[in-house]
């Protein structure tokens, strides 16, 4: 990829935004930026891996898959370019990715070094400030969730259960889990939330398969 080109893609890339031309060029003649590609199908990141980097999706769509930590149930999300793969992941206790991102079309990516990461919010006080803008912002809306009103009925129980496990609280979702497991975590009965899951089923806002929920966009499930 050419240095004018990346330096487009970069701007569309929410730690390199506010930065002037001037400064993304030298961005792209001095950071050891790798590009790569990935077809359809690939994994390129599963949980448990190492975050000893930052991987930026340029082009494509991705699924991410988080499990319980009993294996129980999983929840699998979609992202799309432009975005980063778990970037607050790269510091902190545990640093290891927590999902799986897998392709769902020929995807290409740029990846930038921990050791990197860190030299860019040395030198680029608009690069670190994004990069501390997404990290605490990630942990604001974690340390908001216990405070939360508790919600009423069984549907707005189903948006909580999803949106404390998601990374976005909207767009489409595959929610693979057993009825009496589901029923448990949102302390309703097995035949109550049949009832309401096959309602919303029938008003074409889900799709029930054996063994998962599929939601077309999670916003639109508030009532």
């Amino acid at each position: 990829m050419s240095a004018s080109r990346l330096t487009e893609r970069l701007l569309e890339l929410p730690l390199f935004q506010g930065m002037s031309r001037n400064d993304l060029k030298e961005v792209t003649e001095t950071a050891k930026f790798h590009q790569f590609s990935y077809t359809k199908g690939k994994i390129v990141v599963s949980e448990g891996e190492v975050c000893d980097k930052l991987y930026f999706l340029l082009k494509g769509t991705l699924s991410l898959t988080g499990y319980s930590d009993d294996r129980a149930y999983s929840i699998t999300e979609r992202i799309s370019a432009p975005d980063i793969l778990q970037p607050e992941r790269i510091f902190g206790l545990i640093q290891r990715y927590t999902k799986t991102f897998k392709t769902l079309e020929d995807c290409i990516f740029i990846c930038l070094s921990k050791q990197e990461t860190m030299k860019l919010s040395d030198d680029y006080e608009i690069f670190r400030l994004n990069l501390l803008n997404i990290i605490c912002t990630q942990s604001q809306r974690l340390t908001r969730f216990p405070l939360r009103v508790k919600p009423v009925g069984i549907r707005n129980k189903i948006v909580r259960f999803m949106e404390n496990r998601c990374l976005s609280p909207a767009g489409e979702k595959t929610l693979h889990i057993k009825m009496e497991r589901l029923a448990s975590e949102i302390g309703e009965s097995r035949l109550n939330l049949s009832r309401e899951l096959n309602a919303m089923n029938e008003e074409g806002i889900i799709e029930l398969r054996r063994g998962e929920i599929h939601i077309y966009a999670l916003e639109k499930l508030t009532v």
